[in-house]
């Protein structure tokens, strides 16, 4: 024991004498955060919206007045009056506007005679998240003016009542999640991966091999030094995320400390399977090539950034041996429903197995002689 702690102070001591690289393991996801969070996830507002009357009639009047009431409260769009559809057609190819409402002919008369009166909506779909805003945005004024104006006694309708468990949750909030394991998984790269290889460039490992101290001692004392590097670049930065997207359960005595342990085994997880990778590698440059590519493979699949069941089968089925995955799905759960510890035992589970494993492999693939 004493000869595994001693190589975990040494690798603590380094760590902490060098501020430059715990600073940059933090910036990068709170980086992220921040920009992500405030980019993605807004409404969509003050898009040029082009509208053609060709029918200047009583409700066509009626669907001119809803979109400028649209304009005014909502602001999703800004209506553009246009005199001809061409012209309209033009200036959404040209992407001047982003789409452009066609009221035609002979409506006010469909209308009157229900005679399955239409109104065109043309759509610049190379933005989906644009479009998407514009679409259900129409669609719901259409809704509002098939309503009958006087309602039923006895509504024969099937009516929706949506009831929400939680508070709205803003996309920062939703994105916190996988900024906390990023920052473990940038801190497990510096402090753990490239710090064993420059250790192994510099000889460091030589000296560790004329002592008496065993193959598993010494993977396990660098595992555990890397797993509490990780662990206070996971907690710093869901202290300050959590500071900077206003979630306030963070700072609860039991909340904090299940989220602690959640960290914690999340860096071990990370730890022993950045060990494992690197464990016969001697070139420098590869491990850099290596980080770049995981941090594809496992970040973004992982439903930090988009839901796992939007994904295709063949990636999702990649999702259940990610150790992201789980790590993230219990931070939300934590996090964002305020659950308490039990819900995530089974992510818990799941990345101290993988971390078990790849301890394992770490320690075969361990060469004990030079």
């Amino acid at each position: 024991m004493q000869r595994i702690l001693a190589i975990i102070e040494r690798e603590m001591r380094r760590y902490l004498r060098s501020p430059a690289l715990i600073f940059i393991a933090l910036v990068l996801p709170l980086g992220q955060l921040i920009i992500l969070g405030n980019s993605f996830g807004g409404k969509v507002q003050d898009v040029r919206l082009a509208m053609v009357d060709e029918d200047r009639g009583p409700e066509a009047r009626r669907v001119r007045e809803a979109l400028q009431s649209v304009e005014s409260t909502a602001k999703t769009f800004q209506v553009v009056l246009y005199q001809t559809e061409g012209e309209a057609l033009r200036d959404v190819h040209s992407g001047r506007v982003k789409g452009a409402v066609i009221i035609p002919p002979e409506f006010s008369r469909m209308v009157y005679s229900d005679n399955r009166p239409r109104l065109g909506l043309l759509l610049d779909n190379t933005d989906a998240f644009i479009s998407s805003a514009i679409s259900q945005s129409l669609s719901g004024l259409v809704t509002a003016f098939n309503s009958p104006s006087v309602e039923s006694r006895l509504p024969q309708q099937i009516a929706l009542e949506q009831v929400e468990l939680y508070p709205y949750v803003p996309y920062m909030q939703y994105m916190l999640p996988g900024a906390i394991t990023l920052a473990m998984f940038v801190s497990v790269m510096i402090g753990g991966g490239m710090a064993y290889i420059d250790d192994k460039s510099r000889g460091v490992h030589e000296a560790y091999l004329v002592t008496p101290i065993t193959k598993f001692e010494l993977v396990l004392a660098m595992n555990i030094a890397g797993t509490l590097k990780a662990a206070a670049g996971g907690l710093s930065l869901m202290v300050l995320g959590s500071l900077i997207a206003g979630v306030g359960t963070t700072f609860q005595p039991l909340h904090f400390l299940s989220l602690s342990v959640l960290v914690l085994f999340t860096s071990f997880a990370f730890m022993t399977m950045m060990s494992a990778i690197v464990a016969r590698i001697s070139n420098p440059m590869i491990p850099r090539a290596i980080f770049g590519v995981l941090n594809t493979l496992l970040y973004f699949p992982s439903g930090a950034i988009y839901p796992v069941e939007a994904l295709p089968g063949w990636l999702r089925a990649i999702t259940r041996f990610d150790p992201f995955t789980y790590a993230i799905d219990g931070f939300r759960g934590l996090l964002l429903r305020g659950t308490s510890i039990g819900p995530v035992l089974g992510d818990i589970a799941c990345l101290a197995v993988f971390g078990a494993i790849m301890l394992a492999i770490n320690t075969l693939l361990f060469k004990r002689t030079l």
